[in-house]
């Protein structure tokens, strides 16, 4: 749970959305369109929102950060998604957000003034090697090792869905220090680190992917890494403790992220909607089209209530877990029902990359996907909710 903190007034939340809004303006729908061609990572839109402000939202005020919550952070990051850049934008500055708290909650006063200022003002960019292929959400069960060395530690072993390490500078990483096997519970013996991400010990492989494609996704392969001291995170061995702060923002995020996809793909199809004639009438006219899309809107803003009431319940420092995974559940599913309706909209054009709902019908499926499954979302609602019996 978080600090308790006072909620933000509508009004602060209306300025936020007004900032963000008019940072992303000049980035608009061919931006975004050519990103999706080439893969090109988009570093005017992320070097536009850090010279905002906008990269240290969450981050403590005395590190430059504005010391928000999640709630403003959840607000901007809806914003975003809706922009036209959809989850591409999103995925540009969402690892700022929450994914380096560790740092925050467990770094150094040294660390945080070292690492900090240089995240909220964009000079670092971060990567994640969190994930391994054999492993997926079973976290317990990663095999990336550090060996303990005089001065630091060695680390062999290799991650998958490494986002952002094509342009990343740092890459925080989860690894063991004690092996599997010999640990008193499983979640023992992870340590976290934040470091240099040296290309000569660390390979890092694209994976060409459906969607998203501006956002760069890779598996990497560490060979020999050093990592000194003074980059571990918090004391060896502890570092699962450490990462559960934040699963639920980030939790939240995605399922603001979601609406703001869905958001963005209602509003094209009910343009398109009003503007396509057939048979000498609006084919928004007709209600095959009309409650279609009046469903896809009812949903999203339900499972946007879910999103705010899960953002509170951080803020004010409370129990937030079935909130934040329902969050993620249910804004995934509206996201990509609306993507989908909108590609279905726009007809035969909804197939074409330039009305854009193709792109975004791509993006959506990534809300289902990540960071956790909607399986294990019911899997945890059945156990910590409904009091069934585990299932896995």
């Amino acid at each position: 749970m978080s600090t308790p903190r006072p909620l933000p007034t509508e009004d602060d939340l209306d300025t936020i959305r007004e900032g963000v809004r008019a940072v992303c303006k000049p980035f608009d729908d061919e931006y975004w369109l050519d990103r999706d061609d080439t893969g090109e990572f988009p570093k005017d839109f992320h070097r536009a929102m850090a010279d905002g402000g906008w990269l240290g939202i969450t981050m403590p005020e005395e590190y430059g950060g504005s010391g928000l919550g999640v709630t403003e952070a959840m607000t901007m990051m809806s914003e975003v998604a809706a922009c036209g850049g959809g989850f591409a934008a999103a995925s540009t500055i969402h690892i700022n957000l929450f994914g380096p708290h560790p740092i925050v909650v467990k770094g150094t006063p040294e660390q945080k003034a070292r690492w900090v200022p240089r995240l909220v003002s964009g000079e670092d960019q971060c990567c994640f090697g969190f994930t391994e292929p054999d492993a997926g959400l079973n976290t317990t069960r990663i095999k990336t090792f550090a060996r303990k060395v005089p001065g630091g530690y060695v680390v062999n072993g290799q991650k998958v869905w490494t986002s952002t390490a094509q342009v990343s500078n740092k890459i925080m990483l989860l690894t063991r220090t004690t092996k599997f096997e010999d640990c008193a519970k499983p979640t023992d013996g992870i340590t976290i680190f934040y470091t240099d991400l040296d290309r000569s010990k660390i390979d890092v492989h694209l994976i060409p992917k459906m969607g998203r494609k501006a956002v760069d996704s890779n598996a990497i392969f560490i060979d020999g890494l050093f990592i000194p001291d003074e980059d571990r995170i918090g004391e060896e061995g502890k570092g699962f403790g450490y990462i559960l702060h934040s699963l639920n923002p980030e939790r939240i995020l995605i399922g603001a992220e979601a609406i703001g996809i869905g958001r963005d793909a209602l509003r094209r199809a009910t343009a398109y909607a009003k503007d396509r004639v057939v048979f000498d009438r609006p084919i928004g006219q007709n209600q095959g089209i009309q409650h279609p899309l009046a469903e896809r809107w009812m949903y999203l803003e339900s499972a946007w209530l879910m999103v705010q009431k899960a953002a509170a319940l951080y803020d004010q420092g409370l129990a937030c877990g079935a909130e934040a995974n329902s969050a993620k559940f249910l804004a995934a599913r509206a996201c990509h029902d609306a993507a989908w309706q909108a590609v279905a909209t726009h007809g035969g054009f909804g197939y074409a990359k330039e009305y854009h709902v193709e792109r975004l019908y791509r993006e959506s499926a990534l809300t289902r996907l990540a960071p956790i499954t909607e399986q294990l979302i019911m899997s945890f609602i059945a156990e910590k909710v409904l009091g069934l019996p585990k299932s896995y």
